[in-house]
This record gives structure tokens, sequence and C-alpha cells, in this order.
């Protein structure tokens, strides 16, 4: 990098409590982005971009005179409020998003596996895809479950729910937020435990959240993450989606019995 892309990559870092906050923002090597700092090496077109979109700029405009980009930024500054200082929400999770750690090895996408809360006794299979965004982790997850007839109880059609949320890896835990986007009535949480083994398989927790019928009752249930890959054939998968009996052959005995396990200790449902 120029001496003028180091010096205006630091006018930008100084918006910000620390470097290493904004290093924890875009995922960056604290080393390496301090060598974009110096001036000592210059980031790749993918890194470069990522910067550049996270502070809001052009890239040639990280290029420009020192004095020609104070005045750039100053001028954008005073004119546009930064949306993390005008929003009190995301001000409130901004202390999650500097403590958490990298959920990268994690991104990709899961069979999710859960006792299903609106129709007790089934169980549910979603699509789940983690992804990172400018440093943020976030995830997408399907639903679909049969509505059955009044009359006959036969499935009519499919309701379909898309939950968007947000996911924070703190101290050894994965914790997930998030709201059904569709009718913007729920919001659940799902904590998961990671693997600490060099190929993820499949990760246990627990999900909390309230069934979809008229009564809205609050449940948790435990919860299996089967890890499907980086890339998928998302056709095949969500064809998968649906509703499963308990007996069902294509739910194997490990999904089961991790489902079925768990136990109420001093009032608290817990998982190991």
């Amino acid at each position: 990098m120029s001496n003028h892309q180091g010096h205006n990559l630091k006018l930008l870092c100084s918006h910000y409590r620390s470097i290493a906050e904004v290093c924890r923002q875009l995922a960056i090597n604290r080393a390496q982005f301090n060598k974009y700092l110096s001036g000592q090496s210059r980031p790749t077109a993918y890194n470069l971009k990522r910067i550049c979109d996270f502070f809001g700029i052009e890239d040639y405009e990280l290029g420009l005179p020192a004095e020609q980009f104070a005045r750039l930024i100053g001028v954008r500054r005073s004119g546009q409020e930064r949306p993390a200082a005008a929003d009190p929400l995301l001000e409130l999770l901004q202390p999650l998003r500097e403590h958490c750690s990298s959920l990268s090895r994690y991104c990709g996408y899961y069979f999710e596996y859960a006792n299903c809360m609106s129709v007790p006794g089934n169980i549910l299979l979603s699509l789940v895809q983690l992804r990172e965004e400018r440093g943020t982790y976030l995830f997408e997850r399907q639903e679909r479950q049969e509505r059955s007839r009044a009359d006959n109880g036969e499935a009519d059609d499919w309701v379909r729910c898309r939950y968007l949320g947000a996911a924070f890896y703190l101290q050894d835990r994965v914790f997930l937020i998030d709201y059904e986007s569709l009718t913007a009535n729920e919001v659940s949480q799902t904590i998961l435990i990671p693997s600490f083994k060099s190929r993820i398989t499949r990760l246990n927790g627990l999900k909390t959240g309230v069934s979809s019928g008229d009564r809205r009752t609050p449940a948790c249930t435990r919860v299996v993450w089967d890890y499907l890959g980086k890339e998928i054939n998302r056709v095949n998968a969500y064809r998968q989606v649906m509703l499963y009996g308990p007996d069902d052959p294509r739910i194997d005995a490990d999904i089961r019995q991790r489902l079925s396990g768990g136990q109420v200790r001093d009032g608290l449902f817990e998982v190991e």
C-alpha cells in the first residue's frame, strides 16, 4: 500500500474504539492489518473490497492525498451519522460484536433437526446457512411445516417460515438469535456446543421459541445441526425440509437419540 493508503486507513480506524475492534469486525488478522496500516503490505482485491465496504468508501478514495481524504471523510461524517451511532439496538449489540470469536470454520450449510414445537411428537428438519458478512456472522433458516385440514387431518398445504438472525461465538458457546421474517411475529434463540474436532459433523444444543398455533406456547427443545458443507445443491437439500414422524427411517438413530436425550435437574433442562 502507498503511504497515503496506510495513513488514510489509520484515519478511518480512529472513528472506532480500537484497531482490534476493526480487525474483529472485518475478521482480518491483526498482524496482517498492521502491515496495511504501515504500508508494508497491500490487501488482496478481496480484502480491499471488504475494507472499503466496511468503511463506506470507494477503493480509489483510499489512495487520495491525506488532506484531501480527511476533508472527504469529514464532509461525509458531518452530513450523515453512522447507523451504529443512531440506532440504539445496534449500540446494544456492539459489545457482543467486539468480544465474540471467529465462526469462520463453522460457515456453510446445515440440516437442523428439532422436536417440532407446533406439532408435538414430530421432528422438524430445517435448512440453515451460516455466513460471514463484513465481520458479522449471519444465518438464514428455512422451514416448511404441513398444515392439516380440519375435516380429515390430511396435509393440505405447506406453512413456510424463513428466519433471519445473527450468531455470536462467546466463551466456547455459539449463540444464535433470529426472527421469523415473513410474519415478524416470533423471536427464537439457539445455543450450540461447538465442535473441538478438526472436522465438523454434528452440533448439539437447545432451542427456545413458541409454537405457531393460536396458543403460541413457549417451548424448549434439544436441537442438532448436521453439517452439509460450504457449498451444496440447495434444491435437493430443500426437498428434504419438512416434518418427519419420530420413527421415520429417514431420520437416523443417532439424530433420534440426540433429540430424545436431556435431563431436568433442579428445574433446569440441560444438554451436554
